[in-house]
C-alpha cells in the first residue's frame, strides 16, 4: 500500500520527453467541445454517503473523500471546471489544502482537464496508470488513444505517482483502491473504497468510462495503434461485475443514472444511491455498447 505522507516522487525522468512535446495551455482554456457547456453546467455539492461526497459539475463527476487528517479527489474535470469544483469543495466545508490525493480515471481533457489546477491549490499528489500518466504530462492522450487526434489538449500534470492494478493508496485514514480497467483508453483506472455511515457501511465504486468512443476510422476489432483493445474491454467487464458495489459512481453521471436514481421518490431511511447490481448493470449496458460498435464496424 502506498502511503501519500511518507513517500513522494516527481516523475521528470520517466515524462521529460512528453513535456517538452506537449504545447502550452493555459489553465483557463476552454475546451472545444459541442458538448462542454452542457457538462460543466454548475451543481450544489451532495453527500453520496457517509464521508464520500458528489463535488463535480452536471455532466462529470469529481468526488471528495473525507477524513480528518486529510481527503482524497477523484477526477477533475474539463479545466474550466476547476474552479467550480473548488468552489463546491469549500461550500461543503472543506479545505482544498487538506486534499492530499487527487486520482485519475482516464486522460482524456473532460475528466483529467482540471486536474492540474486543483493541484496547485491544494498540493496534492496525482494518481494515475502509467498509460494515463503519461498523457497526463503532456496534456494530450497518445497515438494508441481511440480517441488521438480528436481529444482536446488540457493543461500538463508534471507530479504524479503510478498506480497499479489493485494497488491500494492511503491519505490519512482513507484508503482507495485502483482497479485497471482499460477500453475506452488504453490507461484507464476505477477505483473502490468503503464509506460508512454510524455501523452501515457500503462498498463505493467510482468507475471509469467503457463506452467505445473513438475518432473516425479508429476500428475497435482491428486497431493496429490499440491492438488489445477488445481482450482490455473484456478485463474491464470482469474487473467491475466482480467488485463488491453497494453505490456505482461513474466518470459521466448520466452513465451510471444517478440523477434518475436521486430524482425518484424516496423511501424512508433508504439511499436511492444503494444498488448492490449496479456494477453489473453498468457492465451489461457496456457490453451492448461494444457489440453496436463492433457490428458497425463489420457490416
Amino acid at each position: 500500500m502506498f502511503v501519500a505522507s511518507r513517500f513522494r516522487f516527481r516523475a521528470v525522468a520517466l515524462l521529460a520527453a512528453a513535456l517538452c512535446a506537449a504545447p502550452a495551455v493555459r489553465a483557463d482554456a476552454v475546451a472545444p467541445c459541442d458538448l462542454c457547456a452542457q457538462w460543466n453546467a454548475p451543481q450544489k455539492p451532495f453527500q453520496v454517503f457517509g464521508n464520500t461526497y458528489y463535488v463535480g459539475v452536471r455532466g462529470l463527476s469529481s468526488v471528495l473523500i473525507t477524513s480528518p487528517s486529510g481527503h482524497v479527489l477523484v477526477d477533475g474535470g474539463l479545466p474550466q471546471s476547476a474552479p467550480l469544483i473548488a468552489a463546491n469543495i469549500r461550500a461543503l466545508g472543506f479545505r482544498l489544502e487538506d486534499i492530499k490525493l487527487i486520482l485519475n480515471s482516464h486522460a482524456h481533457f473532460d475528466h483529467a482537464g482540471g486536474i492540474a489546477e486543483l493541484q496547485r491549490l491544494s498540493g496534492a499528489l496525482v494518481v494515475a496508470s502509467s498509460s494515463a500518466a503519461l498523457a497526463l504530462a503532456a496534456g494530450q492522450v497518445g497515438p494508441d488513444d481511440p480517441q488521438h487526434g480528436e481529444a482536446s489538449p488540457y493543461p500538463p500534470v508534471p507530479d504524479m505517482r503510478l498506480a497499479h492494478d489493485r494497488e491500494s493508496f492511503a491519505a490519512g485514514t482513507l484508503e482507495v483502491t485502483a482497479h485497471v480497467t482499460p477500453g475506452h483508453t488504453p490507461g484507464g483506472l476505477s477505483w473502490s473504497w468503503r464509506s460508512c455511515e454510524g455501523k452501515v457501511c457500503a462498498n463505493i465504486v467510482f468507475a471509469d468510462s467503457l463506452n467505445p468512443v473513438a475518432r473516425k476510422g479508429f476500428r475497435f476489432g482491428a486497431s493496429e495503434d490499440y491492438p488489445n483493445a477488445l481482450a482490455d474491454f473484456e478485463r474491464s467487464f470482469a474487473t467491475l461485475a466482480a467488485l463488491p458495489c453497494d453505490i456505482l459512481l461513474s466518470a459521466h453521471p448520466d452513465f451510471s443514472d444517478m440523477w434518475g436514481k436521486l430524482a425518484k421518490p424516496r423511501e424512508a431511511g433508504r439511499n436511492p444511491l444503494v444498488d448492490p447490481e449496479a456494477c453489473r448493470k453498468y457492465v451489461a449496458g457496456a457490453r451492448d455498447s461494444l457489440a453496436k460498435r463492433l457490428a458497425l464496424e463489420h457490416p
